[in-house]
């Protein structure tokens, strides 16, 4: 902030203060506990205004100015060291700016790594400067929340002039253009965007124009929204912590999707004795070429779905389970892996060319082994059969489609923020095991990229965003070689 700006113009200060979640507790003598989002942290040699200007940060934010008129000793006896605590607890210190008016912050900047660095300080005059392309914008309590997967913190916008400079920087700008364009006072401009710089959401350019995002070969291979996704999924999305009381404030979803529609189809258990005797190897299907094959029109049979069914999907025991720190949960356990036993993933069955079945798409029941017609339109079959053509690179539509959607509630019911990422993992263990265990008999299972958009959930008649399909596997005879 300039020493020299000119009379009349807003004056910005300066706010630190520690995460909500971060909790102090005293030691021994000079010792201090931080309790945070990414550990504890012992603080030893703590002199006692950094200890009362630390409790004071707990509370909101505050001007090093105060502090320093709020301890005692003065800011030469505290200020060197509480920078260094500062440092040191970076992930969970909250840096805001201020209008001298007591009105509290204009924008929050808000760590969402463990040792990030805040960098502020003014942009050179007449750079151009403009958002990350994978910076985005959303609503959050009252404000607008500016964020992107490649900054280490989060911005918070909570009065009007964040929100209207960051608004102003889709394209590249300078301050001054930023300014002019809003009708804020430059040096304003100039702090507000010094503090998105910091926090990386928004790039400066070079001396020659140029912005190093736009030339970097390996971001170029990312989406914003495939980076936004990884970052949160590795992450568990840092912040406020997930409210899992409240989600746990209705029933809890029920192990098995209950299907009450249409005519339900009892699908034969074969016997596990003769699957142990016949089957081959393990390590030998592991082995045998993964490549996409060559299908036949021959058609399947209803015994042939219900063993691959029963081999890869079926339940087999239901039961509490539970999480380190949290309550039970009803639980079943299945072939294929899934967190916390929860199961979220139902199938449907397309079926195209089988003997014993008719026509049709059905829901399996995996606790009772059966399907349950739930749409007998065929153009709405064909439809799905053709996406499945195309997304196998096929010339022909497979003899069965399955299906596999989540019912969300039931695996964010525990796993909250974590649920999503979750469930496309139980999508790969499940695709797995149908690859294998139709390899075992003879048949082929192959995972089939579908551009699904929403005609899937539309044709499998899901109660979006409730349930949503999350993946498509094609079953085939393979022509022999």
């Amino acid at each position: 902030m300039p020493a020299d700006r000119p009379e009349g113009i807003p004056e910005t200060v300066r706010l630190w203060s520690l995460t909500e979640d971060t909790l102090l507790e005293a030691g021994d003598d000079d010792t201090v506990v931080a309790i945070t989002w990414w550990g504890e942290y012992e603080l030893a040699g703590i002199p006692r205004p950094v200890r009362e200007s630390l409790s004071r940060m707990v509370l909101g934010p505050v001007s090093m100015g105060n502090l320093a008129s709020s301890v005692s000793g003065g800011a030469e006896a505290w200020a060197a060291p509480l920078r260094k605590v500062l440092n040191r607890l970076s992930g969970s210190v909250v840096h805001s700016l201020a209008l001298n008016d007591g009105r509290g912050p204009v924008l929050s900047a808000i760590p969402v790594t463990q040792f990030p660095v805040f960098p502020a300080g003014p942009v050179p005059a007449g750079r151009l400067i403009k958002l990350s392309r994978f910076s985005a914008m959303r609503p959050d309590d009252g404000g607008l929340l500016l964020e992107s997967p490649r900054a280490r913190y989060r911005v918070a916008l909570l009065r009007p002039p964040a929100m209207t400079v960051a608004s102003s920087l889709a394209g590249p700008v300078t301050v001054a253009q930023v300014a002019e364009a809003t009708g804020l006072a430059e040096p304003l401009v100039a702090d507000v965007v010094g503090f998105l710089v910091a926090a990386g959401v928004v790039l400066v350019a070079d001396d020659w124009a140029s912005f190093a995002e736009d030339t970097d070969a390996e971001l170029a291979v990312w989406s914003p929204e495939d980076l936004r996704f990884h970052t949160r999924s590795r992450t568990w999305q840092k912040g406020p912590p997930p409210d899992r009381e409240a989600r746990r404030a209705g029933a809890e979803p029920p192990v098995v999707k209950q299907i009450t529609a249409g005519p339900t189809f009892p699908l034969r258990r074969p016997d596990q004795a003769a699957i142990d005797a016949t089957d081959p190897p393990l390590s030998t299907l592991l082995e045998h070429d993964h490549t996409c094959p060559e299908v036949t029109e021959r058609a399947l049979s209803a015994e042939q779905v219900g063993e691959l069914l029963y081999r890869a999907a079926r339940v087999k025991s239901v039961g509490p389970a539970y999480l380190p720190g949290g309550p039970g949960h009803e639980a079943s356990q299945r072939p294929y892996f899934s967190v916390a036993c929860l199961y979220e993933l139902e199938i449907y069955v397309g079926i195209n060319r089988c003997a014993g079945l008719a026509r049709g798409i059905y829901h399996y029941d995996p606790l009772w082994h059966a399907l349950t017609l739930i749409n007998d339109d065929m153009g709405v079959l064909d439809g799905m059969l053709d996406l499945a053509m195309i997304g196998a690179g096929s010339r022909r539509r497979p003899s069965v489609l399955l299906t596999m959607t989540a019912r969300m509630s039931r695996v964010a019911w525990v796993l909250g923020n974590a649920a999503y990422a979750t469930t496309l993992v139980h999508v790969g263990a499940l695709q797995q095991v149908l690859y294998l265990a139709a390899k075992a008999m003879g048949l082929t299972a192959h995972a089939v990229p579908v551009d699904a958009g929403d005609r899937v959930d539309r044709s499998l008649k899901l109660e979006w965003p409730a349930e949503v399909s999350v993946g498509e596997c094609v079953l085939d005879f393979p022509i022999a070689r």
